[in-house]
């Protein structure tokens, strides 16, 4: 039995051992090293250089517009820390569901760790301008991205990424299925005449993954049954709306749980004490609200947590950010999900529908008054446009621009009809700054010398 398996502290359910396998099983075993799948996991992510770009990639306000807010990297941090809180609860109040599940606290911080790798530089902008620039491509999106870069693109293997455990890579998939089956065409506009006429609103990609990993998605489903993969797949589709899927893994949706407290509770500080939005705003659009919703605890204590929230000094305001925090992860609880076999498919991590309520306030309101003005979208914008001047010219002549060993896998891929993904790859692996240095290189006259080390 694979010493793997042997060195999980709970008891062993038949369906783990194939949840632990890698695509390139280990070729040494170190002594002396009792460490878990999952808590190998986590080491490879925390080691890897795409974890270590997060700290220059933007979360919601630029990098670089202050050295306080959160950058991708503390929001990843702080999800982390939600994350095995969410655990330690669920292991609390559900004990033999727990067992059933298996539950581990290094799997879910490591989800938590991972889940923004994929995102390129300048956050939604460059998301967008990367699925403009290969809409007739595959399409980008930042999920599926992640997938690729720790299955694949990160260099801790020769061809297999980080080689994360199945149940680990299984945890991060957050919309199971293909993007060019999601992707709704009455929803894309027509290509402008220039990049600079691209609507942000016209390029939103469909959430999913892209065709050309579609047998990494298959290898991680083995272990289910036909049905369960099937169902697994399942997406509603609307006329004016991209298919969205329907299901994800108990593991990715406790990370979810976890992302969107980071996003609703934690994002809001950085627009408090960046003074972006208004204590009047936050009662209309929150608190008031909040209080006639008749959630346990919060209802109750919504004005009082605002005037803290608000507060002068520094300790109030955290002290009202942690007691949030807590009301939405104390309320959490499994359920069942209809259609599955798997008991890794029929269970997920869910809020009470008040607290999903709630917390949706919360989110709207970062999103309105943080993500939604002309300052940050104009960031946005820039950024957006950064990434498709980048693409348009080493897409022209890949063979000439295009970095040595980026270059040897250019070369390969196009081969097989996939040399744009690689230039995808290699601009959504950039940080913010760097790319913005590189444009400079490329299209600013007088800047940019042959001695500037712009490649990694």
């Amino acid at each position: 039995m694979d010493a793997e398996f042997n060195a999980t502290s709970h008891r062993h359910h038949d369906w783990e051992q194939a949840l632990f396998e890698r695509r390139l099983p280990r070729s040494q075993s170190r002594d002396g090293d009792h460490r878990n799948p999952f808590q190998r996991d986590k080491a490879r992510v925390l080691h890897s250089a795409a974890f270590r770009r997060l700290q220059a990639k933007t979360q919601v306000l630029g990098v670089g517009l202050s050295d306080f807010y959160r950058t991708r990297l503390t929001h990843s941090l702080e999800a982390a820390q939600i994350g095995t809180g969410i655990s330690a609860q669920l292991a609390g109040k559900f004990p033999e569901l727990a067992d059933t599940l298996a539950i581990d606290s290094n799997l879910i911080e490591t989800l938590c760790l991972a889940h923004d790798i994929g995102h390129p530089p300048y956050g939604h902008g460059g998301e967008i301008a990367l699925n403009y620039m290969m809409h007739e491509h595959g399409g980008f999106e930042g999920n599926g991205q992640t997938f690729r870069i720790i299955t694949q693109l990160e260099p801790y293997t020769a061809d297999h990424g980080m080689n994360l455990s199945r149940r680990s890579i299984l945890g991060l998939i957050k919309y199971p299925n293909f993007i060019d089956a999601l992707t709704n065409p009455m929803l894309c506009g027509a290509r402008p005449a220039s990049l600079r006429q691209v609507r942000a609103s016209e390029w939103h990609p469909a959430k999913g993954l892209f065709r050309c990993d579609q047998n990494l998605f298959k290898w991680l489903l083995e272990p289910f049954s036909d049905s369960d993969a099937e169902h697994f797949s399942r997406f509603d589709t609307a006329d004016n709306k991209h298919g969205k899927t329907r299901y994800k893994s108990f593991d990715c949706s406790i990370m979810e749980l976890a992302d969107d407290i980071a996003y609703g509770i934690h994002d809001l500080e950085d627009a408090i004490v960046m003074h972006m939005v208004e204590k009047s705003e936050f009662i209309q659009d929150v608190a008031r609200p909040l209080s006639e919703m008749e959630v346990p605890w919060l209802s109750e204590h919504c004005l009082t947590l605002t005037e803290r929230l608000f507060s002068a000094h520094h300790h109030e305001r955290k002290n009202a950010i942690g007691a949030l925090v807590n009301s939405f992860i104390t309320s959490i609880y499994i359920r069942e999900v209809d259609g599955f076999d798997h008991p890794l498919l029929r269970y997920n991590a869910s809020f009470p529908e008040t607290f999903e309520q709630a917390l949706g306030l919360f989110k709207r309101f970062v999103f309105k008054k943080v993500i939604c003005r002309p300052d940050v979208q104009t960031l946005e914008y820039k950024g957006q446009l950064i990434v498709m001047e980048l693409f348009e010219a080493f897409s022209a002549d890949p063979a000439r621009l295009l970095p040595d060993n980026t270059q040897r896998r250019w070369r390969t891929a196009e081969q097989q009809g996939q040399g744009m993904r690689v230039i995808a790859d290699y601009i959504s692996g950039m940080t913010d700054e760097f790319a913005s240095r590189l444009y400079t290189s490329l299209f600013v006259p007088k800047t940019g010398g042959v001695n500037d080390n712009l490649h990694f």
